[in-house]
């Protein structure tokens, strides 16, 4: 009988992080599909509240600049507050940015929303991809780093997916879909609370507020790569943000906000259905293909804007979406090697950072240069950044330092 009780322990243990893996998942899509939830919105704005080309840009940069706020300063704090509370204060800033677009009639609170719910994704990035990861299975081994990397693709997916149907076919078109989110977040923010917490509480929270970005030294080798794969893939998803909406409209020739939600779901789905792919190789290959896939689909997307063809439009967003899960999954497989507990969280700061840093700073620069140039040739800027990232990513791409590379599936 005394031979039961640590089988029975273990087994208890495993169903309880098993909570907590599926609690941080889904609350982790839940983040951002309210990040996402405006998206179809923008062009409704634009007609009924006068919102410019330029305004939409800085509403997703005000949303970046709050993430990048986020980890700068809150990215270490489940280290030391615990998991739980760190995402449950994540969702409540969420929520409250839910609340704040319930009433958007000028550019000013569609700003103060973003900013406050990127500051909620910043500290959602950092505590609850670091739940992910505490709590995930064992096997197979790259679930943690799928998880964490594209919960955020499959939460924005979902998100301009509903929005878009509820903006075009339900009542309340320009609050409910926030009313959804914001239900959303009160359950996500229940089930965390129900589950178990996978970090010791530490002293030093009011320290850990003081910005620093660290990478342990073992993988510091991996991340000029790893940053141009974030910084150009992001700031794609940020051009879809932006610019998608104008695009559709003026150029593909739809006004239809399901029809946008849908293009924009296509880029962030393929990408969910494309980091498991990556698995299968070594985190430097799946770099190198995944990158080579989103450079083709960059490609064909430029020329679906040339020619005003929807149809191609989707389907070459489909594929740089697939690319971009490839290779964003593998680039933080091969930061997240061997990472103690204690790395984890400092780790997807650095990754977020750079990642919104991606999404933040290209659409400032094209939000103020598309007073001057069209769409079609800003779609060449963000082409052009796709072709460097791919090139350094195929010559530069390396694996982790590794004594135990039998973890690492051969390419």
């Amino acid at each position: 009988m005394q031979n039961l009780v640590p089988a029975i322990n273990r087994t208890r243990q495993g169903r309880t992080l098993r909570l907590a893996f599926l609690s941080a998942v889904v609350s982790l899509v839940a983040s951002f599909a309210a990040s996402a939830s405006p998206i179809p919105l923008f062009n409704t704005y634009r007609a009924e509240d006068g919102f410019t080309n330029a305004g939409i840009s800085l509403a997703v940069v005000s949303n970046s600049v709050g993430t990048i706020a986020g980890l700068l300063v809150l990215g270490r704090l489940s280290n030391h507050l615990g998991r739980r509370l760190a995402a449950i204060a994540s969702l409540g800033l969420l929520l409250l940015g839910c609340l704040l677009l319930l009433n958007v009639h000028d550019i000013g609170t569609l700003l103060a929303s973003r900013l406050l719910m990127g500051v909620g994704t910043g500290l959602a990035s950092s505590s609850l991809t670091s739940y992910i990861v505490d709590a995930a299975p064992a096997r197979p081994v790259w679930l943690a780093s799928v998880a964490s990397s594209q919960g955020p693709m499959l939460g924005l997916t979902l998100g301009a997916i509903a929005s878009g149907a509820l903006v075009q076919f339900g009542p309340w078109p320009r609050h409910l879909i926030y009313l959804v989110c914001a239900g959303l977040l009160v359950l996500s923010a229940a089930l965390i609370s129900i589950s178990p917490e996978t970090t010791k509480p530490t002293p030093g929270a009011w320290r850990s507020l003081v910005p620093r970005v660290r990478v342990p030294a073992r993988v510091r080798h991996l991340l000029p790569v790893a940053a141009l794969v974030f910084v150009a893939t992001w700031a794609t998803g940020a051009f879809y943000q932006a610019f998608m909406p104008a695009l559709i409209e003026d150029q593909l020739h739809t006004r239809s906000p399901l029809i946008l939600g849908l293009v924009f779901a296509a880029y962030m789905a393929s990408s969910v259905l494309g980091a498991p792919l990556g698995g299968r190789f070594t985190s430097a290959a799946a770099q190198r293909i995944g990158m080579l896939i989103f450079l083709t689909g960059w490609i064909g997307i430029i020329a679906a804007i040339a020619t005003g063809t929807l149809v191609l439009f989707i389907a070459t967003t489909i594929v740089a979406g697939a690319g971009q899960g490839i290779a964003i999954s593998a680039a933080t497989r091969g930061l997240l090697h061997d990472s103690t507990l204690a790395d984890r969280a400092p780790i997807f700061s650095v990754i977020y950072l750079l990642c919104y840093s991606g999404a933040a700073f290209p659409s400032l620069i094209s939000g103020e240069l598309s007073n001057t140039f069209s769409l079609p040739k800003i779609s060449l800027g963000y082409g052009g950044l796709a072709l460097v990232a791919t090139v350094f990513a195929v010559v530069a791409a390396r694996n982790p330092h590794t004594k135990a590379t039998e973890e690492e599936p051969a390419c």
